[in-house]
């Protein structure tokens, strides 16, 4: 494959146009498609750009799924008449909003429907056609999705039906401790009744027995009856709400470890993964519901303990249950109250520096770096009353075992105090958004001959405060997840790379010796991993055939990006890959900058194909007609760099041509849709041309890429260097140019010689180039 040589030549014009789009599926088939897992709604995602959103597909879903698009994809007719009725459909949603007088998506669905009027009114089976696919397609990942699941939990559907019955079920639970609580309310009150009649009755037969006129023998002994009845109903009282009680703290107990250490788990699990790029997290409001009610009723139990022994104090017996159980059921809520109270001490955001938002957990040195902290037990009575303080390292044995482990001290306001009205939401919580990190300068100066570098050690932040109420103490305290600190933004990338690694395949936040025995991480994870950094800061992850180039790398050709392969840390991040001079980390940190600086539009509507192998590239292009392309990343660039190679010649003798990648520094001059607008291959005395048509495997290149071309300015008369602002020079803009070999142009019935104008034309656009 030939590499072309590229010079930037001033040029002017341009034009602008849009390109096409694809869409998805029907109601019953949307819906199932929302309940996949994130690696195949990264599959439905990858079906949707601007011309035809994802938004059309969601209000319309059950009429898109209903229309025949088969058929309407190859009759003009019929086509027609879907188009129309997409549009007057979209009519009718846009009355909907107005009667909800919901602003933005009335202005979206305008937005939406001009877009499909300027994209396809002239070509309404080209919209039947993206329509027809992009079901078919849907329907390829539900079936894939299924059989995936089959082999593990069953069908996605039951999945999530499990998942739902699973909350339900808790949510059930804790409204049971709440109701008993209740019940138990209730029965003390029945049983202070009960004492309170029974001490009236026993003190009026004891004072009637002093008067002159006292009772009989028989109306006493009638009298003594009846209070032995009320002494064995009042015993039976005190054994039923005893027993109350403890069947209370049982379920108390068995709810408060489900939401402790399953519930709260799964959220931390989900923190992490949240953290290196995954799915958001689920909100803590619910959890947080759940703590609060256990913990109130917790607080109910602690008081209706406190009243039985009130009324032990007033009445006694051998054997009172009340005596003989109360300590235990004491002691008991009191445990149960304090382990759900440390348990609701957690971090809700971990620490991030406001500058890099996509990239927590990596802190630099004087830069200000915030953390939030919450307390899932809402009781007002707790709203200004713990004073959360931060620390750094507590309790960590790597300072001391770890030879050249640094030391930091934490700058700014080390205490906070959690409170309700900071949270928009009116949680319980305290945010330090004011702290910075100082390392502790040692005698003499650092040496490396510690087993870790800058960042692979790992550190983390502590936080202490202390629950004080009358007859309770508790202390409180969490710490973040391991933190990566910086000394220079340079360190980032592998700073983070580090992070990755961890939340990956570690779930204990106090293993800071990680990286002293790093383990390996299997394919199948890493993959998906690499694909969140994607997709967490565009609207695209990595599909399939991506990471399989991508697996083929960091495994070797061999293994095919087996999902079973395993791949050390070194591999990952410290080895230079194959033969460049550069690890596979740094490579995918510069592609990723390089998306998100200059290339994150095509990026987002599929235009880059991005990583794939040469090999591949050929295979693809080979049966294609001549002018298309495919853009990819290039494999010798650490900083990132984007090429397009493009077929040219017969199918039986095909050619292929590669442009020389594109930095960071070109793309700051020229966008990348003008480049290959503007992009010209010069072969000796022929018209300068360009090569590209199509984008693979058959787009119309202005199709693909002219809603991005640099709108044309008003251009003026070619001699008209004197206008009211001239000065002097003719306005210029750079495009790539091409020079190679006439052999290698495949097209000589189109190379014809240049005219004197022709020749005077392009000599005048190079000259010019160059005397700006």
């Amino acid at each position: 494959m030939a590499a072309a040589r590229r010079l930037f030549v001033g040029a002017g014009g341009g034009r602008e146009r849009s390109r096409g789009a694809a869409s998805s599926d029907g109601m019953t088939q949307w819906y199932q498609l929302q309940q996949l897992d994130s690696k195949f709604l990264e599959q439905v995602h990858q079906l949707y750009d601007d011309s035809f959103p994802m938004e059309i597909r969601q209000y319309l879903a059950q009429w898109l799924e209903n229309q025949d698009w088969e058929h309407a994809a190859n009759n003009v007719s019929f086509a027609t008449v879907l188009f129309h009725d997409l549009l007057s459909q979209l009519d009718d949603q846009f009355s909907r909003f107005l009667i909800e007088n919901n602003f933005l998506l009335q202005h979206n669905i305008r937005k939406s429907k001009r877009n499909l009027q300027d994209n396809f009114q002239e070509d309404p089976i080209h919209m039947a056609m993206i329509i027809y696919n992009c079901l078919k397609e849907e329907r390829k990942i539900l079936n894939s999705a299924q059989l995936s699941n089959q082999m593990e939990v069953g069908s996605v559907q039951n999945t999530v039906i499990g998942m739902l019955d699973k909350q339900k079920e808790l949510d059930t639970k804790v409204k049971a401790v709440k109701n008993s609580v209740i019940d138990v309310e209730q029965d003390i009150k029945t049983l202070e009744d009960v004492q309170d009649e029974y001490d009236f009755k026993c003190k009026t037969l004891q004072n009637r027995e002093h008067e002159p006129n006292g009772v009989s023998q028989e109306e006493y002994k009638k009298e003594q009856m009846n209070l032995k009845k009320m002494f064995l109903l009042l015993d039976i009282k005190r054994k039923e709400v005893v027993n109350k009680i403890i069947q209370l703290l049982n379920t108390t107990e068995h709810t408060q470890s489900a939401l402790i250490n399953e519930e709260l788990v799964e959220w931390k699990h989900r923190q992490q993964t949240a953290c290196i790029g995954g799915p958001p997290n689920a909100c803590l409001d619910q959890l947080q519901n759940w703590f609060t009610i256990v913990a109130e009723s917790l607080q109910q139990v602690r008081q209706q303990l406190k009243k039985l022994e009130e009324l032990e104090q007033k009445l006694t017996y051998d054997p009172d249950p009340i005596t003989k159980n109360k300590q235990v059921l004491q002691d008991r809520t009191h445990s149960l109250f304090k382990q759900l109270i440390q348990s609701s001490f957690v971090v809700e955001r971990q620490p991030c520096m406001p500058t890099h938002p996509q990239r927590p957990l990596v802190l630099k040195t004087g830069v200000q770096f915030t953390v939030k902290l919450r307390l899932l037990v809402k009781l007002q009575e707790l709203n200004y009353n713990l004073k959360v303080k931060v620390l750094f390292d507590k309790d960590v044995s790597e300072k001391n075992s770890v030879k050249g482990f640094r030391k930091f001290n934490i700058l700014g306001t080390n205490t906070k105090v959690m409170n309700m009205e900071e949270s928009t939401n009116g949680s319980l919580a305290a945010e330090f958004r004011h702290l910075q990190l100082k390392e502790q300068k040692n005698a003499g100066s650092r040496t490396n001959e510690g087993p870790l570098i800058v960042t692979e050690e790992l550190h983390s932040l502590s936080f202490e405060t202390q629950l004080c109420q009358p007859g309770l103490v508790i202390d409180l305290e969490t710490t973040s997840l391991p933190i990566v600190v910086i000394s220079n933004v340079s360190q980032l990338p592998s700073g983070w790379a580090s992070i990755l690694w961890f939340n990956m395949l570690s779930t204990d936040p106090k293993n800071l010796s990680f990286f002293l025995n790093p383990p390996y991480a299997k394919w199948s994870k890493l993959s998906e991993v690499l694909s969140w950094q994607f997709s967490s800061v565009t609207k695209r992850g990595l599909n399939a055939d991506q990471l399989s180039m991508l697996g083929e790398k960091l495994l070797g050709p061999t293994s095919g990006g087996s999902h079973d392969g395993l791949i050390p840390w070194t591999r990952f991040c410290k080895e230079n890959i194959n033969d460049k001079n550069f690890p596979f980390w740094l490579w995918i940190e510069g592609i990723l900058e390089l998306i998100k600086k200059h290339l994150l539009c095509l990026w987002n509507d599929g235009c880059i194909m991005g990583f794939i192998s040469k090999e591949k590239e050929r295979a693809l292009l080979k049966d294609q007609s001549p002018g298309t392309f495919l853009l990819r990343f290039s494999e010798s660039s650490r900083e990132g760099a984007i090429t397009f190679t493009w077929v040219e010649g017969s199918q039986n003798e095909p050619q292929f041509h590669s442009v020389e990648p594109y930095t960071k520094k070109e793309l700051s001059a020229v966008t990348f849709p003008d480049i290959i607008r503007n992009y010209k291959v010069m072969a000796a005395e022929n018209i300068p041309e360009n090569p590209l048509r199509f984008l693979y495997p058959d787009i119309p290149k202005d199709n693909a890429f002219g809603k991005y071309y640099s709108r044309p300015k008003e251009a003026p008369e070619p001699m008209d260097l004197d206008g009211p602002k001239g000065n002097g020079y003719i306005k210029t803009e750079l495009i790539s140019v091409s020079e190679v070999h006439p052999s290698r142009l495949q097209s000589p019935e189109n190379l014809l010689p240049m005219s004197p104008e022709e020749f005077d034309e392009v000599s005048r656009m190079m000259c010019s180039a160059y005397s700006t």
